[in-house]
């Protein structure tokens, strides 16, 4: 998917109304999901949060007091510098911190880091298996990797109604609010491709990964994922 190669600039396009359109779109069930995804975690000393976009996990990371240092990695600037707005007026600035870069390179050591998480982010990588390779790589020996990332509901009625919501309502909000005629048909078109479930443990096995458990949330719309790195 070209995109993928463009995807820092196209976050940039839509910075300024990422946030107002994911609460409206989730209803803001976005937000317990991370919540969710935080709670899985173990406290720790030093996270690296991959695709860290606009801050949201990284907050949620310190509001809970599970890592004492966030460093959240993005490629896109924009998305960055609205999430360095958020984390000063939580006055958060000493806890988290914003880096520009790549996930398929991270800019960091062999096992660096405690913990490193990912929220709907893996879906954007151009490469998941390097991405992925990458996120075990800067792990310590059993460091804790937890990626929060959409699936698609088992349940035919309910995937009936999901998949208009996001193929013909969700686009066309997201047009509208954003003035972007493209962002959102790809947000919709990476969600209905991607892998989940089984199929995303494969991968993660692959890259290094083992004691790999996930669960779904609000009927399988969203996907949560632990698993413990190989050294």
């Amino acid at each position: 998917m070209n995109e993928k190669n463009n995807i820092g600039s196209l976050f940039n396009r839509i910075a300024g109304s990422y946030d107002r359109l994911n609460h409206l779109l989730s209803l803001n069930i976005d937000k317990r999901w991370r919540k969710k995804a935080v709670k899985m975690l173990h406290p720790c000393e030093q996270l690296l949060d991959v695709a860290v976009g606009t801050g949201d996990l990284a907050i949620e990371i310190v509001r809970q007091q599970k890592a004492q240092l966030v460093t959240g990695i993005d490629l896109s600037t924009e998305m960055m510098k609205i999430g360095e707005q958020k984390v000063t007026k939580r006055n958060m600035q000493d806890s988290i911190k914003f880096v520009e870069g790549s996930a398929l390179a991270l800019p960091y050591p062999d096992q660096h880091f405690d913990a490193v998480t990912c929220a709907y982010g893996v879906r954007n990588f151009s490469d998941l298996d390097q991405g992925l390779r990458e996120m075990r790589r800067v792990l310590k020996p059993d460091g804790q990797l937890i990626i929060l990332e959409f699936s698609y509901p088992e349940n035919k009625l309910i995937s009936w109604f999901y998949d208009l919501y996001f193929s013909h309502i969700l686009p066309k909000i997201g047009k509208w609010m954003s003035h972007d005629k493209t962002a959102y048909d790809y947000l919709n078109r990476s969600v209905k491709s991607f892998i989940w479930g089984e199929e995303m443990a494969e991968h993660l096995r692959a890259a290094g990964f083992r004691d790999i458990n996930y669960k779904t949330m609000s009927c399988g719309i969203t996907t949560a994922y632990k698993a413990i790195g190989i050294v």
